[in-house]
């Protein structure tokens, strides 16, 4: 368990194909379709976090789930959800920026 100066981020707060129930904790205008931890990490670092990685981690609810492996710890800076919605804002710039070029 980490320790409380740190707050967890799952893939799959991200995730827009998910409801809240199902686990996303940021809103739908910020959220993107398929997160992987690779693009969590990448968000976080742009948003000025510095993550500490544990790829063989699972969420409890999808363990089974291979493509739902992993986790990042980030600082406990604010609250858990202005930390997320930040990391959210790199995140989507970043996948519109890729979906754009995809379309040419």
């Amino acid at each position: 368990m980490p320790d409380k100066s740190k707050i967890v981020i799952w893939p799959l707060y991200f995730d827009a194909a998910r409801s809240r129930e199902e686990g996303r904790m940021i809103s739908r205008e910020y959220a993107i379709k398929e997160p992987n931890l690779d693009m969590i990490i990448t968000a976080s670092i742009k948003s000025g976090f510095k993550p500490e990685i544990e790829r063989e981690k699972r969420h409890p609810r999808t363990w089974h789930r291979p493509e739902a492996a992993g986790r990042i710890l980030v600082a406990k800076t604010g609250s858990k959800s202005a930390i997320l919605k930040k990391i959210a804002g790199s995140l989507r710039a970043k996948y519109k920026k890729q979906a754009a070029v995809k379309r040419i």
